[in-house]
């Protein structure tokens, strides 16, 4: 199974309400002014940067204002871009450190046995033959793949990879992942 797909670093802000889905997925941290046209720099959280482009309006800060691109060009492994109505690097540094957002409603499809983040992370982790394992807590991305974090009701959490071998299925309308736990691992200790 792939790995899903979500903001990429992990930040733990994704404009998420508390129950439910987010209103915002986070797309990028904005780092500092550069030029002196009023340009910032975004490191790209996001999988899809292509679609931080011009006419594009991405929502910044813990209010989300709304800022429209303007202009953009690559920049080491991040984005240089600008914003209407942000013409010097003093407007620009009002920005600096700031979280950049997009409507949840404007994210990409993704192709069957994909996800992101925040639609797994809850779900209930089920054995292949029936025995619940605990809840999806938290996705630790290695860079080979994915690890999920599966909290138990009593016992230590067990991390499974995000392998084909193992995830057998996920259900969202049941908020159900099935599993399959791979030799060596019963109950999250060692076999003997």
């Amino acid at each position: 199974m792939p790995a899903p797909k979500g903001p990429r670093k992990g930040t733990g802000k994704s404009g998420s309400p508390k129950e439910g889905e987010p209103v915002y997925l986070a797309v990028g941290l904005l780092r500092k002014p550069h030029g002196v046209q009023g340009d910032l720099l975004l490191e790209i959280y996001t999988d899809f940067p292509e679609r931080i482009r011009p006419g594009t309006t991405i929502f910044v800060g813990d209010r989300y204002q709304p800022l429209k691109i303007t202009r953009r060009r690559p920049h080491n492994n991040g984005l240089i871009l600008g914003f209407e109505g942000v013409n010097t690097p003093e407007e620009a540094g009002k920005f600096r450190a700031t979280m950049a957002y997009v409507p949840t409603a404007d994210r990409p499809v993704l192709p069957d046995g994909e996800y992101y983040h925040h639609e797994i992370i809850g779900l209930t982790v089920m054995e292949e033959s029936g025995k619940e394992l605990g809840r999806l807590t938290e996705i630790i991305e290695t860079g080979a793949n994915d690890v999920y974090v599966i909290k138990r009701v009593q016992g230590s959490d067990i991390l499974l990879p995000a392998l084909k071998e193992v995830i057998l299925g996920v259900d969202l309308s049941t908020k159900m992942m099935r599993v399959h736990l791979l030799p060596g691992l019963v109950d999250g200790e060692e076999e003997s």
